[in-house]
């Protein structure tokens, strides 16, 4: 149990029973010499500042300083994630069939669905899928269904590993997808907006794009609406907090990937799949969906609704055959929402941003380093140099540092592309040591 200090009550109570004043009349009997005087201790830190602190002191050499991002981001996550998502009763359950016996966890799936809600400014969400990749696939799914088209517009720049999915697991089915190319690194609205016709189901974008430009979709979903086609956006939920929602831009389906609300990178996972929607598409939305009602005797209660899993109904009539539900990310990402409120999340996304823009400016005065666009970014910025980026990597990394995402290595003819993340975990003395890296790697260079 945590410590609980006494009341200014209970005090006064014990002290009265010993029949002492203060205090301070305990510590009578020792002289004055041999009291303790008051320490002069330097200001206070952050429960993350101390952990980074305790964390630097232990760490062995060659501890690695890292800047990558690409979709997957370190950011800090309280200590309270940890201590309440591993109740016990939070671990060890699975499935919350019997709503009787597992009103505690349905209430956590509904209060999750609402804060996310909420941030995206949409109407309703599920309680979750595998991770980003299966959210985005299930949104086109969803689309298909709700216009019983077959063509999805996608955007180039959205996540290369998530379209990869998409294309994966509609590679079996009756579905026509065409990409459209990005416009040196930015997402060509335009180009989106000419190809979305009367066949289109949907038009799948990404805010921040992959290369970390912020876009404005509100005419290219608006044009997809005159089609009768669908608006789907992939966003970074931390940077939610500070643009535009999707609700806002009208989008119709928002997903994301929710590893950056309290879940460590964890070696790949696992992970959370966010799917949002309007009410007007709700039962296309797969996976599960808590609602709340009220019991026989006026009291709220939360139950599972809308169940058209596979295992409610005939399997080919199920919206989906590999949703799950991720409970306990979901609960992580819904006490991490909690805990910052959103103040606390938006305080995160400017320190990322305004780490990101120091980045940009100090490695745009190094010689040869420009950055890929000139388009506004969030928490992450391309970066051209004059050497490939691949080379930048190995040679930082032997100096301690992950400097970024080589983009060449999914978008051909962009070997000399670096993409650099900054997230709140990250500090000016790393920024420092990316920088001085990055200047001893090209003044060094033959």
């Amino acid at each position: 149990m945590p410590f609980i200090p006494h009341t200014p009550e209970e005090v006064r109570e014990m002290l009265a029973v010993v029949k002492v004043r203060a205090i301070g009349d305990l510590f009578a009997p020792i002289p004055e010499a041999l009291r303790a005087k008051p320490l002069d201790l330097p200001q206070g830190m952050t429960e993350d500042a101390v952990c980074a602190r305790f964390e630097e002191l232990a760490a062995p050499p060659g501890r690695l300083t890292s800047f990558l991002g690409a979709g997957y981001y370190a950011h800090v996550i309280p200590k309270a994630v940890d201590a309440l998502a591993g109740r016990s009763e939070f671990v060890t359950s699975y499935t919350p069939y019997q709503a009787e016996c597992s009103q505690g966890t349905l209430q956590a799936i509904f209060e999750y669905q609402t804060a996310v809600c909420r941030l995206f400014g949409m109407d309703c969400a599920n309680a979750s899928v595998y991770d980003g990749g299966t959210a985005l696939f299930e949104a086109a799914m969803m689309a298909l269904r709700a216009t019983r088209r077959s063509r999805i517009i996608v955007d180039e720049c959205v996540n290369p590993q998530w379209r990869r999915m998409l294309a994966t697991y509609t590679a079996g089915l009756d579905v026509e997808l065409r990409t459209v190319p990005h416009a040196q690194g930015r997402c060509d609205v335009n180009a989106l907006a000419e190809v979305i016709d009367e066949k289109c189901a949907a038009v799948l974008v990404q805010q921040p794009t992959f290369f970390g430009t912020i876009e404005d979709y509100e005419a290219l979903f608006a044009k997809a609406h005159d089609k009768g086609a669908l608006g789907v956006v992939s966003v970074y939920p931390v940077l939610q907090a500070v643009l535009k929602t999707p609700g806002e831009t009208g989008a119709d389906i928002a997903v994301a990937e929710g590893q950056s609300l309290g879940l460590p990178l964890s070696f790949g996972g696992p992970y959370l799949g966010i799917m949002t929607c309007r009410k007007a598409l709700v039962r296309q939305l797969p996976g599960r969906i808590v609602g709340r009602t009220e019991d026989r005797e006026g009291r709220p209660a939360y139950v599972l609704t809308l169940q058209a899993r596979e295992q409610h109904i005939r399997r080919a009539k199920a919206t989906s055959n590999i949703c799950s539900n991720q409970a306990l990310c979901a609960l992580r990402a819904l006490i991490h929402l909690s805990l910052l409120g959103p103040k606390g999340l938006a305080a995160a996304a400017a320190r990322s941003m305004e780490l990101a823009r120091s980045v940009a400016e100090w490695a745009t005065a190094l010689p040869g380093v420009k950055r890929h666009n000139d388009a506004p970014f969030g928490n992450e910025v391309a970066l051209k140099f004059p050497i490939p980026a691949r080379t930048v990597v190995e040679m930082a990394a032997a100096h301690g540092v992950v400097p970024g995402y080589p983009v060449g290595d999914r978008y051909p003819g962009l070997e000399d592309v670096l993409l650099v993340a900054c997230t709140e975990a990250n500090t000016d003395k790393d920024v420092e040591r990316l920088v001085r890296t990055l200047a001893n790697i090209l003044g060094g260079r033959s």
